[in-house]
């Protein structure tokens, strides 16, 4: 595991950052600036692991290593059960040794980041967050999604766009929010929380995007496509869009981005 750093995937539910349309969306702004944004405790991970389960419950790729299709007797229960657990685990792992934040009264919008010269593949990390344990919890097909295929193609993508500014990124893994609590404007509170840190440091904001109606959401926050990468093993291709933010002092200088230069604009 020593090779794969932040393993873990840049999603967002398909909702997750859609704000209201334009006729509503002062009052999203109005409803996200009422809450503020936090950074959670350790002791808070299954409220916040709750949130991204339920708003990731459909999400293709979060999915990839539940529904296999090997394990004859798994129940939907099962599959929820399995889900949840990875969030858990995915979560408080971020707490310890990344950043988790949330927004709304209960967890409505949680954000998972992997600051700068930060990663989950310390052993304690993996220890204490469970994530070994996924070894034994996910079936034989899970297992070779996740580990064979999954975190190699991400680490690889990520040092291979990046460069010698993967180390000093700052990588979002996860962000979603609530069915009910959409609309409001918390997805965007939460990235922008941490990008204006980015800014501030003069650092790159690193994703991979899942679902491709969330391209133009995503780009109006300051990020841009560099490339487009696949999951194979399900039979079907599943789609993710690597996307990366320059910081505002290199926009204002009139920087290009060397990373979708290099990449051939994809």
């Amino acid at each position: 595991m020593e090779k794969k750093s932040n393993p873990a995937v840049t999603i967002e539910s398909l909702p997750s950052i859609s704000e209201a349309s334009s006729s509503s969306s002062s009052a999203a702004a109005a409803s996200a600036a009422n809450h503020q944004v936090r950074v959670l405790h350790k002791s808070e991970y299954k409220q916040a692991a709750l949130c991204l389960a339920e708003a990731f419950k459909d999400d293709d790729v979060v999915m990839y290593f539940v529904k296999t299709g090997d394990r004859k007797k798994f129940t939907p229960d099962d599959e929820w059960k399995l889900h949840l657990h990875i969030m858990e685990c995915i979560t408080y792992a971020h707490c310890i040794s990344g950043l988790a934040t949330a927004i709304g009264p209960n967890y409505d919008c949680v954000a998972l980041w992997m600051p700068p010269n930060k990663n989950m593949d310390d052993f304690c990390t993996m220890l204490w967050s469970g994530m070994f344990g996924l070894h034994w919890k996910l079936s034989k097909e899970g297992k070779k999604r996740f580990f064979d295929e999954f975190l190699p193609l991400l680490h690889d993508t990520k040092h291979h766009i990046l460069s010698k500014d993967d180390d000093n990124s700052w990588y979002l893994v996860y962000i979603g929010t609530k069915p009910g609590s959409r609309g409001k404007g918390y997805a965007k509170s939460l990235i922008e929380y941490t990008t204006k840190q980015a800014d501030i440091e003069n650092r790159v904001s690193y994703l991979e995007c899942s679902n491709i109606l969330n391209l133009k959401l995503y780009g109006r926050l300051g990020f841009q496509m560099v490339k487009k990468i696949q999951l194979l093993r399900g039979g079907k291709p599943i789609d993710l869009d690597v996307m990366i933010r320059l910081p505002v002092v290199q926009k204002l200088v009139g920087k290009t981005s060397e990373f979708a230069e290099h990449e051939g604009g994809k």
